[in-house]
């Protein structure tokens, strides 16, 4: 496998600008090196199933492939930092939230502070998860980063499901203004670094060119410390893409905790105070259990909700990963000699590279595997744990794939 470094390195050869390429560049880049077939990156959802859905409780997809183009965004796997899915950082209210809150649980505690436009929301959080995914991919690809992006802001809104028109740019102002302003006080860990923080959710942020009708263009943010610290440690989850089409603010925020908690797991069980808690809901328990209870109802219509099933027993929510057969399967429909992982093997990653996500290391994996001409591996199984083995591996190479495993 390609030599892939587990921490970010913050030496003296860091780039001072990390530079997300743009759509166009990556369509140009895409064309010139096109010769033949043309092999997708692996999505970063749990489960491959379509169900058969009667309802549309997603939003409709905006970011379709163009005819006879590939796709600038399928090489970006959707992650997330593991702190802010296990805990309440972002404000679930569509309306203007100008509360500072507080939030404690099990001897973690951290309180938001609200910018003069208000707390930034679970759909400002979404330009956040865009450069997470985008210097994840970097780090992977071996390439340099920093903590200052540069990115397009069209080539965002079409990452994140949205409109192109002016009042999603409207919108995009104002998130950063809310991302900037928010002030967040936490005794967290991040690395297993026990200490206490104050910082925002963005350092700063900046509109290179703005087209005459007010459309911004290029964008420059500094993300904080504190989230450039958990990404260089690897402590980062990768989401199912249709996380950007849950509608309710409440939706995300459950499949959040259920890929933090759940995970690859066969269930995950949790009281509906520790949920109320966890979310970040301001409800009260009557209306929390309200919504909660038809975000169940739809889903077992429609089974809309990424990954999971969810079901309500009691004072309990459920979550059932919806395929457990899944866990023997690739994480995409296998194609021609692609590797096949035994159930136990899994079991063997994690034991090589405890801590870490081994479902999103194997969508790395088999990603490159792809890139790289899909070699014939003498053992797919052996040559996983083994990548597993030297990620998780404090100073270690990962291995590279090859026949002789």
């Amino acid at each position: 496998m390609s030599r892939r470094p587990r921490k970010l390195s913050t030496d003296g050869d860091t780039e001072e600008l990390f530079r997300i390429v743009t759509a166009r560049e990556e369509d140009k880049q895409a064309a010139a090196a096109a010769e033949g077939e043309v092999v997708g990156a692996v999505p970063a959802h749990l489960d491959t199933s379509k169900p058969t859905v009667r309802r549309a409780p997603l939003m409709r997809e905006r970011r379709g492939i163009d005819l006879f183009m590939i796709d600038p965004l399928s090489g970006v796997i959707l992650k997330s930092d593991m702190q802010s899915l296990e805990h309440p950082i972002f404000s679930l209210s569509k309306v203007r939230d100008m509360s500072t809150y507080h939030y404690e649980h099990n001897g973690n505690w951290l309180e938001v502070t609200p910018s003069s436009i208000g707390r930034a929301t679970i759909y400002d959080r979404d330009l956040i998860l865009y450069i997470t995914s985008h210097i994840v991919r970097a780090v992977n690809e071996g390439r340099g980063v920093s903590q200052t992006v540069r990115l397009t802001a069209h080539d965002f809104l079409k990452f994140a499901n949205r409109g192109n028109g002016g009042r999603s740019y409207e919108l995009l102002r104002e998130s950063l203004t809310r991302l900037g302003g928010t002030r967040i006080q936490t005794n967290i860990k991040t690395n297993d670094t026990d200490e206490f923080r104050t910082f925002g959710l963005v350092e700063s942020a900046s509109i290179l060119r703005e087209t005459r009708d007010g459309q911004m263009l290029d964008l420059e943010i500094k993300v904080s410390d504190w989230l450039f610290k958990a990404i260089s440690n690897s402590e980062v989850l990768a989401l199912h893409p249709d996380y950007f089409r849950l509608k309710r603010p409440l939706e995300r925020r459950l499949y959040e905790l259920a890929r933090k908690h759940c995970g690859r797991q066969e269930s995950w069980v949790v009281s509906l105070d520790v949920c109320l808690k966890k979310s970040g809901s301001r409800g009260e328990m009557k209306e929390f259990r309200r919504m909660v209870r038809e975000i169940v109802e739809t889903n077992a219509e429609t089974h809309h909700f990424p990954d999971y099933d969810i079901r309500m027993e009691g004072d309990y929510l459920v979550f059932e990963l919806r395929s457990i057969s899944a866990l023997s399967k690739p994480l995409v429909t296998a194609e021609a000699g692609q590797p096949r992982l035994k159930p136990d093997t899994y079991e063997k990653a994690k034991k090589a590279a405890p801590g870490m996500d081994v479902y999103a290391m194997e969508a790395d994996w088999l990603a490159y595997w792809q890139s790289s001409g899909r070699p014939k591996l003498k053992s797919a199984d052996g040559a996983f744990v083994a990548y597993c083995k030297s990620r998780g591996g404090e100073g270690r190479k990962p291995a590279r794939a090859s026949a002789r495993h």
